[in-house]
Parts: structure tokens; C-alpha cells; sequence
């Protein structure tokens, strides 16, 4: 489907020293074009979406950069400017000194469209958390937000604007926001105190607000959620995943905190004693996960999300997408059931295995996998050949067809084990299952993960006793994450100190070490 779109090309172009100008506009592919790059005592350059160029053998000058700069609005604390009524955005890069030795002009679209493969959940009510990679089109996508449920739906829409990134430059905000009204953040530290300003003084339906990234900003979207108003925004991460695993913006899907059970409780569970849950309803009621322009990622129900990633299960979710004919396509993805006695193998029994696994991979994908094992700091040895396996692994789908490698390994009785999904939860737990069987039926040690909460849980019966500060052993930020938890619950402060691998938690008794 073609997306209408509009970008003001001409007003950026026209701030450029004629040298740069003449031959940018030159390129054939000047439509597609993204930012125009000038540092001082280098070649100008453009970014285009396949490739970049240099403009000119002639080396940028100080009175290049001043060209640019006069013709620009002011420059905020956050070195960004703008050219007033049109979207694109101007960011400087200052020596120590504070004087402007480089000029990223970044061209501003507005595109009309950018929402329909998520328009029914944005004008459902609830609120909307978008995630993507930089450049991935989040900010287009808010920007179109605002104007279909002001100007569509009818509604009382004000975008809370830091930097200008979402209605331009100038007081009057550009009309790719349609009827939505705009406020602008003077600086961005104090983008949080302009959202509680916007519900109290303007009476909003909906509340539009760009890269949540501080613990105020947290703190001021759920006290906008809990007062009855919409709430579509966007934060740093690509994943609910990341989310959760970020101490600042966990809030946002509810938070995370360490629980420890009864003995009892633990046994009826099946779960260690320390676990993590869910502290209070999410803010934001869907998330979406931008994959592409096209292409998304839906979970639909947060408090559903959260609570089963947590229990290290499969969550359901839906992936959307346009067809050629600008149709939304929607696949809904749900957890795989239980698989029946007997079609999943067990890993072999202790005594099989000693030391590293060699195994060999069948339909499995082996960066993910690395990955995972690096992160658990479980060693583990891929073979290419089958004959040097210890194991198996592959997928259901794969198992289920018994291509002709399975049947090998079946006659070989190698020991096979067979994911159900793809997921990271299944990547993880496969290998602490594998970790556990490692350590033989007469070894008394834990997965790395209950020792890491042990070794935090002791910690912190060594801080009551009177010690400063305890360093723990290195981590995975994974794990880490769960040590900081458990030092917050009891209410001591902690950081990461230390670069990787060795990447370490500290815990101190006071907050000044």
C-alpha cells in the first residue's frame, strides 16, 4: 500500500550553503532522502535509504556550520533546533567549550497511514506502549496517532512535545497532528512535570508522549493512567522483554519484585524459594513491539504478558502485518499445548553426560542459542557432524515430520530433546535442565541462577550484621537484574560495577558508597 506522505524537503534544503545544496539536490534519489551530515574539517555527506554519499571534496568550515545555523530556530539543552512549521530536526555537536563543530540535519516526514495495522487498538481507549529500534518509525507513528483520534475519533488530544520531534518546530504545530493540541517541553528534564501539567490544566482524553526514559516519566504516566486518561507513548526497547529487565522502566508494565515463598509453597509451585512477580497493575493495557513499518508485534493484554513471562511460559500474542493490498493480516500466536506422553524425549540420564555436552543442532537456530548459553554461563559445544554428539536438539515441527537426520539419531539411540518453541524461555529452560543433569545425580549444586539468589540473600544477612559493602560474583545482566531486586526489597542500595564478562552487583549499606 503507498502511504501519503509529505516532508517540506524544499525549507530543509534551503538552509544549506550552496555548495552543499547544488549537489544534493542533484541525487536521484533525493526522495529518499534522511539526514545531512556536517562536521568540521570533513567532507559533507548525505544519508539516503541505500546508501551514502559525499557532496563535496571540500571540507566543511567553521562559517559552513554558521550558514546552517542562522537560518535555524534555537538550539535546547538537548542540542537539538528545528526550522519552524516543518518536522525536520537539527542536532549539534559541541566541543568543550560549547561552540558547534558538527550539524546532523535530519529530514522530518509526516505519513498518513502509518497506523492502520494498529488503529483498533488505538482508538480501543486503552493505552498503547510502542517499542521499536531507533529509525524504526515510532515517532511517525505517534505523530499520525495524534491526529486520527483528534481529528477521526473526536477526541481531546494533547501531545506533550519535548524537542519538537513530534509537531515541529515554532509555535504552531505542524497539521500532520491534525486537531490535537500541543505543549512543549521547555527541556527534557522536565518532560514529566509538562504531562501532569497537561491533565490537570487541559482536561485531555488521550495523552501523546514521546521516549518515556525516566523514573519521573514512569511515575507521571501511571498517575495520568490511574486518573482515567489515555495514554499512547513510546520508550526505549524493542521488546516487552527489555522492559521488564529495565529497573527504570519496569513500572510502565507493572514492576518486578523478588518474593520469597514457604517451603510449602515453593514444593506446590515447583519453583525455587525466591521468585519474581508482577507489583501492581501495568500502566500501559497493550503493547506493541514495531518489528517493521509494516510489521508488528501485539500483546494485548500486558497484565497476561508479564505474569506468564515471569512463570517462564509461552504467551500469547499476535502479529500484524499489510498485504499488498494494504489489508491488515493478523496471526495470533498461542502457547503450544502439552505434548503428549512420549513425543518430547527426555535429556539422557546423569551418568551419560560428563563434562560439556557436544550436541548437534537440528532446525534450532545457534546464535540464539549461544546467546542464551553465554548469558547463563552455561558451557556448551556445537558439533557439525552427528556422529560426535552426545545429543540432539531440535525443533517440534522438525521431530514431528522425522526427516531423515532424526531417524538417524533414533537408530543410533542418541538421546534427543526436543524445544516447543523458538522462545527464549525454552532456549533458557533446556540448558539449566541440561546445567542441572551436568552436575551428576551425587553433586549437590544448584542452577546458576538459585546460587546467584542465594549468594544475594547472604548478602544482605551479612550487610544487617554490620558489613559496609559486599561485591557478588559476576553475573549476567539477566541475573543481575535479580540480585538489584533482591537488594531493593530489603531496602539496600545497589549498582553494576565492572565491564563484562566480569560485570559485577554491589551492594552497600548506604547510599553514598
Amino acid at each position: 500500500m503507498n502511504k501519503l506522505s509529505t516532508d517540506d524537503l524544499a525549507d530543509l534544503l534551503d538552509i544549506l550553503p550552496p555548495h552543499i545544496h547544488k549537489p544534493l539536490v542533484e541525487q536521484k534519489d533525493i526522495n529518499t532522502l534522511i539526514e545531512v551530515v556536517m562536521d568540521l574539517g570533513r567532507p559533507p555527506s548525505a544519508r539516503f535509504l541505500e546508501e551514502e554519499v559525499d557532496l563535496s571534496s571540500r571540507e566543511v568550515i567553521q562559517e559552513d556550520i554558521d550558514y546552517v545555523t542562522n537560518r535555524i530556530g534555537t538550539f535546547g539543552d538537548d542540542n537539538r533546533a528545528g526550522i519552524e512549521r516543518t518536522l525536520h530536526r537539527i542536532s549539534a555537536i559541541r566541543n568543550r567549550a560549547g561552540k558547534i563543530v558538527g550539524l546532523t540535519c535530519r529530514v522530518g516526514r509526516a505519513v498518513f497511514g502509518t497506523i492502520k495495522v494498529i488503529e483498533d487498538l488505538v482508538q480501543s481507549g486503552k493505552s498503547v506502549l510502542l517499542l521499536g529500534r531507533p529509525g524504526v518509525g515510532k515517532t511517525t507513528m505517534l505523530r499520525e496517532v495524534a491526529r486520527v483520534l483528534s481529528d477521526c475519533a473526536g477526541k481531546r488530544v494533547v501531545v506533550v512535545d519535548t524537542s519538537n520531534e513530534i509537531a515541529g518546530d515554532g509555535d504552531i504545530p505542524h497539521p500532520a497532528i491534525g486537531r490535537a493540541r500541543r505543549m512543549q517541553v521547555v527541556t527534557p528534564t522536565m518532560q514529566h512535570a509538562v504531562m501532569i501539567e497537561a491533565v490537570e490544566n487541559h482536561m485531555p482524553e488521550v495523552i501523546v508522549i514521546d521516549e518515556i526514559g525516566t523514573e519521573l516519566e514512569t511515575i507521571a504516566a501511571r498517575t495520568i493512567a490511574e486518573r482515567g486518561v489515555q495514554l499512547v507513548g513510546t520508550a526505549h526497547g524493542n521488546t516487552l522483554q527489555n522492559l521488564m529487565l529495565n529497573p527504570t522502566l519496569a513500572d510502565l508494565i507493572g514492576g518486578i519484585q523478588a518474593v520469597t515463598l514457604s517451603d510449602e509453597e515453593a514444593k506446590r509451585r515447583g519453583t525455587q524459594k525466591t521468585i519474581l512477580e508482577r507489583k501492581a497493575p501495568p500502566t500501559f493495557n497493550i503493547i506493541v513491539e514495531i518489528q517493521d513499518r509494516n510489521l508488528v508485534a501485539v500483546h494485548s493484554d500486558v497484565t497476561v504478558a508479564v505474569d506468564g513471562l515471569l512463570l517462564g511460559q509461552e504467551i500469547p500474542h499476535e502479529i500484524r502485518s499489510l498485504d499488498e493490498d494494504g489489508e491488515v493480516k493478523i496471526e495470533r500466536i498461542t502457547p503450544a499445548k502439552t505434548s503428549r506422553k512420549g513425543s518430547i524425549k527426555p535429556l539422557p540420564e546423569p551418568a551419560q553426560i560428563h563434562g560439556v555436552v557436544d550436541m548437534y543442532l537440528f532446525g534450532v537456530n545457534r546464535e540464539r542459542l549461544e546467546a542464551t548459553a553465554h548469558e547463563l554461563h552455561i558451557p556448551i559445544n556445537i558439533v557439525s557432524n552427528l556422529n560426535q554428539a552426545d545429543i540432539l536438539v531440535t525443533s517440534k515441527s522438525y521431530y514431528q515430520r522425522k526427516p531423515q537426520k532424526i531417524r538417524d539419531a533414533e537408530a543410533a539411540n542418541l538421546p534427543i530433546y526436543v524445544l516447543r518453541k523458538h522462545s527464549s524461555s525454552q532456549f533458557r529452560q533446556f540448558l539449566l535442565t541440561l546445567d542441572k543433569k551436568n552436575r551428576l545425580s551425587e553433586s549437590t549444586e544448584l542452577p546458576i541462577t538459585e546460587v546467584a539468589i542465594r549468594e544475594a540473600e547472604e548478602a544482605v544477612s551479612r550487610l544487617k550484621n554490620g558489613e559496609e559493602t559486599i561485591e557478588l560474583s559476576p553475573r549476567s545482566a539477566y541475573i543481575r537484574r535479580l540480585q538489584h531486586l533482591i537488594a531493593e526489597r530489603n531496602q539496600y542500595p545497589s549498582h553494576s560495577v565492572g565491564s563484562e564478562p566480569l560485570r559485577r552487583v554491589r551492594i552497600t549499606r548506604e547510599a553514598n558508597h
